[in-house]
């Protein structure tokens, strides 16, 4: 394995233990009138540089991926994690039906070969986290920041690229 093969497995690594465990994350679109974020349920499958979103045809997010497709993800929760990526339009029925649960049934009225239901699927490009880690450390950091000392070394701050 190149160091870069390595480099890119170690970050994507890092992410998916930030992000692990959470449920829902906001996801941040391109509209008309500016920049627009919503909560969505991210789909229980390991991370490995792409993030996947079930929803329909018929909402503003889904306009707003075909005319731009940067989007931002971020999830909080035990740590702080922001990731810029491209979101593409998936309608593999193989797809949705795994990712499909009884919750969506409910949620969005319908089932999954349904052809308004679609998936979002973000390639992560980069993403930038803060731990929560411990008060002190914390206190210290933002301390440092707000005083323009240099918070380079420490690791409660970290971006990393994903490509």
């Amino acid at each position: 394995m190149s160091t870069l093969d390595k480099n890119h497995q170690e970050a994507v690594e890092t992410v998916r233990e930030l992000i692990k465990g959470i449920d829902t994350a906001m996801l941040t679109t391109i509209s008309e009138e500016g920049l627009v974020s919503r909560p969505m349920k991210t789909q229980e499958v390991e991370f490995d540089g792409d993030l996947w979103f079930m929803t329909k045809k018929d909402t503003s997010k889904f306009g707003e991926i075909i005319h731009d497709p940067r989007v931002n993800v971020v999830y909080a929760d035990k740590s702080y994690v922001s990731i810029r990526g491209t979101a593409k339009i998936v309608e593999d029925l193989e797809k949705k039906k795994e990712f499909w649960s009884a919750g969506y049934n409910t949620f969005l009225k319908t089932t999954y070969d349904d052809p308004d239901v679609i998936l979002i699927q973000v390639h992560a490009e980069a993403a930038e986290y803060w731990k929560s880690g411990n008060l002190a450390e914390m206190a210290t950091y933002m301390f440092k920041r707000i005083t323009n000392q240099d918070t380079e070394k420490s690791d409660l701050n970290k971006t990393i690229e994903l490509e």
